[in-house]
């Protein structure tokens, strides 16, 4: 039999929303669990330098989630991290989150899930991922020291990518489906200070050639249909996210994106289940809306815990 504990309050998900939600949670003194699939701290892990948020010109964002992590189990917040979850039930009248080990009755639940990389749109992909094709440059940049690298997308993320790689790679090719890039300016300006940085403009990336290695890329131009070949050793992919929901979809409306909708105060459909970060419906995705979703989550559960919704 799995032990059976009653809480106030589980948070899914130990992203910047998340750890944020459990500070304010037990501060508010919430018998409080953060479960965690992956690896506490979320997408910000990923981060080479975070130069947005506030108290900090520039920092890690793997320090930056070691901050957030270390303050949060000061103040004595319980995190499971790679607490697999089988299963849940989220209704009005009662909220089951089941583990492995553990078969958690809360009052209320915070759904900080996040999102994950959009995965690159070709047949190659599932056979090729991790060999050839990345999404994630902290972890796998090193592998290409003096190769060839294509970045694929034109956005903040994909842009701060291929400024990191150009500490290893030889050459850097740029294949975005747009004739612009979404990037900030001061992003791209810093990338286009290296003088191994090409943009393919209006392409995508429609089939990957090869086993272990990459023997060509084909790309067509998505304006003409004209179809070319590229050559390069690894590819790194940066063209958006996909929400983490899947585990509630059962209970919580959806958005027709996948994302979770809720009103201003974090609530969803189901009473007592709120939602905070990127696994929201919202038009902006930061740190500092994540976190600031979070802290909104907390405040709305504790309310909602003491009877006062």
């Amino acid at each position: 039999m799995k032990e059976e504990r009653a809480i106030d309050l589980v948070i899914i998900g130990a992203g910047a929303a998340g750890l944020t939600a459990s500070i304010y949670a037990v501060r508010a003194k919430l018998d409080t669990i953060v479960l965690e699939n992956e690896i506490v701290g979320g997408q910000i892990k990923n981060s080479y330098s975070v130069e947005n948020f506030p108290g900090f010109d520039v920092i890690s964002g793997d320090e930056l989630a070691s901050k957030m992590e270390n303050h949060a189990l000061k103040l004595g917040v319980d995190i499971n991290e790679f607490g697999y979850i089988k299963s849940v039930k989220l209704t009005d009248e009662e909220k089951i989150i089941e583990t492995d080990d553990v078969i958690y009755k809360a009052k209320a639940v915070i759904i900080a899930t996040g999102a994950k990389p959009r995965e690159l749109p070709v047949p190659e992909e599932k056979d090729l991922h991790g060999k050839v094709i990345h999404y994630c440059e902290l972890c796998d940049g090193a592998l290409y020291d003096g190769k060839d690298i294509v970045v694929v997308g034109g956005g903040n993320s994909a842009i701060e990518a291929a400024t990191y790689l150009t500490r290893y790679a030889k050459s850097i090719t740029i294949v975005h489906q747009f004739d612009t890039l979404q990037a900030e300016k001061s992003d791209q300006d810093e990338l286009f200070k290296h003088k191994n940085v090409n943009v393919i403009w209006n392409s995508e990336i429609r089939n990957v050639v090869g086993d272990n290695k990459i023997e060509k890329i084909i790309i067509e131009n998505v304006k003409t249909g004209e179809k070319s070949d590229i050559h390069s050793d690894g590819i790194f992919v940066y063209i958006g996210y996909v929400p983490k929901a899947d585990i509630v979809k059962d209970y919580v409306t959806l958005n027709k994106w996948g994302y979770i909708e809720a009103d201003e105060n974090m609530g969803t459909n189901v009473k007592g289940v709120f939602v905070a970060g990127d696994v929201r419906d919202k038009k902006i995705r930061q740190l500092t809306t994540a976190v600031s979703d979070g802290t909104i989550a907390a405040l709305n559960a504790e309310k909602y815990i003491s009877g006062g919704r």
